[in-house]
């Protein structure tokens, strides 16, 4: 990894992160806490699939031709138990967070039970939350984030990359575990050098979110 700080690439990584923060604590102002059901919506999957299309777009626009930023190589060194630290780490803060708040709620795209009759609807929200999402939001975060501010240090980046991460996803109550989240995926990628562990752990968090929300 290069230890010269490029400007270029982080200015422009710290603009999309701003304009995220930005939208997204707007939208919530605006509308306010979202319907218990969007996960059973089509609309919600269009709409997220055009927002990470956006995202995906400036990130390799950004990256562009450097593309060793977005650290997709295999992983190396302690793999597995850095991934069940930052387990620990996350669903620690899950739980204390949830005694006296409701994150799922506040972000809306768990639902509260099974409907049957919206499967199918529901089976698309699920690929973009468990696959679509994390694959951008890796990238965009513990890739391209964290490779542009490793520079300034690895516990700046992580840091950083952990604050950015939380806030560009609008909530408050659930801030404090995005923030641990993700500053928690940041020490993994400095860990294994990789992106896709990150990449396995969001996804299965995810999914296994979705799940027990319908069951």
């Amino acid at each position: 990894m290069s230890t010269v700080l490029d400007r270029r690439r982080l200015a422009g990584w710290s603009i999309l992160v701003s304009a995220l923060v930005f939208l997204g604590y707007a939208s919530r102002a605006a509308g306010g806490r979202p319907p218990k059901d969007v996960a059973y919506q089509y609309s919600t999957a269009v709409g997220g699939l055009i927002q990470y299309a956006i995202i995906l777009g400036v990130v390799l626009a950004i990256a562009r031709p450097e593309w060793a930023m977005f650290a997709l190589r295999r992983p190396r060194g302690p793999i597995v138990s850095s991934a069940v630290f930052a387990f620990v780490a996350i669903y620690a803060a899950s739980f204390l967070v949830g005694l006296y708040s409701d994150p799922g709620r506040e972000q809306g795209l768990t639902p509260n039970h099974w409907d049957s009759h919206r499967a199918a609807p529901f089976v698309v929200n699920f690929v973009l939350f468990a696959a679509v999402a994390p694959v951008v939001e890796e990238l965009t975060f513990r890739g391209l984030g964290y490779s542009v501010l490793a520079p300034l240090g690895q516990i700046w980046a992580i840091v950083v990359v952990g604050l950015a991460f939380g806030l560009a996803h609008g909530l408050v109550e659930g801030l404090p575990v995005l923030v641990v989240f993700g500053a928690a995926l940041a020490w993994v990628r400095s860990r294994t050098d990789s992106v896709y562990p990150g990449m396995a752990m969001h996804a299965a968090f995810n999914a296994i979110a979705l799940i027990v929300a319908v069951t």
